[in-house]
């Protein structure tokens, strides 16, 4: 597996630890829909946050969120509206980004919460 594959597969995990240490249940990991790719479905109170996870191994070229983009964001509303429908929820949706950044043998993990409202 390449680099940065490793790296991203770690990025998730450690989103998901994060996620659960802060009373998130994980409903689905990946769950695809057409070209979009969910990195994880979580739900904590009435709340769904549909979470998109980005780790990098340095901000040289900018900070980890700063790499969705306006055709990520259409993808992943278009998926997760496919979701809630076929899950036939009634609950608020709310768009999250978890930025992890590699600084040595660390990782330094940012939860952005409605993170699609800043774009």
């Amino acid at each position: 597996m390449a680099k940065h594959n490793e790296l991203g597969k770690k990025g998730e995990e450690l989103a998901v630890q994060f996620l659960q240490k802060n009373n998130y249940k994980i409903l689905d990991r990946n769950w695809r829909f057409k070209k979009a790719e969910v990195d994880i479905i979580a739900q904590k109170d009435a709340v769904l946050a549909i979470v998109e996870v980005k780790t990098r191994s340095s901000d040289y070229f900018g900070n980890p969120q700063d790499f969705v983009n306006q055709k990520k964001i259409k993808l992943l509303v278009e998926a997760v509206n496919e979701y809630v429908i076929s899950k036939d929820l009634n609950i608020e949706v709310r768009f999250d980004i978890i930025s992890i950044l590699k600084n040595k043998n660390n990782f330094d993990i940012e939860h952005l919460e409605d993170a699609f409202l800043h774009f």
